[in-house]
């Protein structure tokens, strides 16, 4: 039974990551007056659809991706077959629901390519709405220090409130962890606030097998079930923002390795594992710790979206950037190849992601 409830919730979760990005593209592309052609949730066969004002609607079997469709010509096809496809049906939907994608003037299709993932990090603020409403959030105010651990050698002590660490801004007492995580140096400049008044302490980290510590716990939660929602729902986001783009980097310095890289199979364990740990709870309990996963779903898929790799959207922005930059459009065929052969291997980079998450069931 519970692995029926994970594949339940694997789908559920995945389907409103994509419905809501690609719904981004769709929007926002029809607001510019971009015909779209399909809107796919799944990959894969086809399995149910419907047409909505000139868009197919296609729900297909493989719960992995989808897609919205635009009606550009093929750059591959000769002339005599564009002609005919000129000549059919189709012809007709694009007149009366919108024109060519790359018709489009450069700002409409830079504004279509960017709204997915900025839909997704949308979704993940709702999400945070969400779990921090119902469970309020942690400050930066410290509720102890750890005797003989850094923190309190330095002379912070409960109460305190750190401000920022190396320079860098934090609002949740999560952030501290996650730079004991991230940060390649031992040595911190932590400034706090006492009293009213700011202080700064240097403080190196004690380090030993288990990782690396600075000896602060967090205090009580804060209540944000009013008009704090909305901030601490913003540095919910801010934080999830934070820990993908530090673990992006450190999976290209080789600070990660790639037993800390998951793909489906990987997160369906997750949400499994999730369930399994929380059911005895109460559906509350489990309802809040999916949607926090689902919350940092929506912002890494945003990011990853964002690399400038071709077939991510990341990729098409890279092209209109240099059609910004050179003011001329790059070549349709030369943008098609070079996105076929990053499609290429991105499947690649996914199977073998799929046999890494495998794997790791028999190691």
């Amino acid at each position: 039974m519970s692995v029926a409830w994970t594949i339940i919730a694997f789908i559920i979760i995945f389907s409103i990551l994509v419905i809501v990005h690609e719904f981004g593209h769709f929007i926002v592309a029809k607001a510019n007056g971009i015909y779209v052609k399909e809107f796919a949730v799944g990959m894969g066969p086809k399995l149910v659809g419907f047409k909505r004002k000139g868009t197919d609607i296609v729900l297909r079997a493989l719960p992995f991706g989808g897609a919205c469709v635009f009606d550009d010509d093929d750059p591959f096809e000769d002339e005599e077959d564009k002609a005919v496809e000129e000549e059919n049906e189709l012809e007709e939907s694009k007149e009366k629901y919108g024109g060519k994608f790359s018709d489009a003037p450069l700002a409409a299709r830079i504004a279509t390519v960017l709204a997915g993932p900025f839909f997704n990090i949308l979704l993940g603020f709702i999400l945070a709405m969400i779990v921090v409403g119902i469970c309020g959030d942690y400050d930066t105010v410290i509720g102890g220090v750890t005797p003989g651990l850094p923190a309190e050698e330095a002379g912070l002590q409960a109460g305190d409130k750190i401000i920022s660490i190396n320079g860098e801004r934090i609002h949740l007492f999560t952030e501290i962890p996650l730079l004991t995580l991230t940060s390649r140096t031992d040595e911190w400049t932590v400034k706090y606030e006492r009293d009213g008044k700011v202080y700064t302490a240097d403080i190196t980290l004690y380090t030993d097998e288990g990782g690396r510590y600075l000896g602060v716990y967090s205090g009580d939660k804060i209540n944000c079930a009013n008009i704090r929602i909305f901030e601490y729902s913003y540095y919910e986001v801010v934080y999830w923002l934070k820990a993908t783009f530090k673990s992006i980097g450190m999976l290209f310095t080789g600070r990660l390795t790639r037993d800390d890289v998951s793909g489906p199979v990987g997160v369906a364990q997750v949400i499994g594992t999730t369930i399994q740990e929380t059911k005895e709870y109460g559906f509350i309990t489990v309802f809040v710790n999916l949607t926090d996963i689902t919350l940092l779903l929506s912002v890494n898929l945003a990011i990853m979206n964002l690399l400038p790799f071709p077939a991510l959207d990341g990729g098409r922005f890279l092209f209109l950037i240099a059609e910004l930059i050179i003011r001329k459009k790059v070549p349709r065929k030369f943008e098609a190849v070079v996105t076929l052969v990053g499609f290429g291997a991105l499947m690649v980079l996914m199977v073998l992601v799929l046999f890494n998450d495998i794997s790791r069931f028999f190691r």
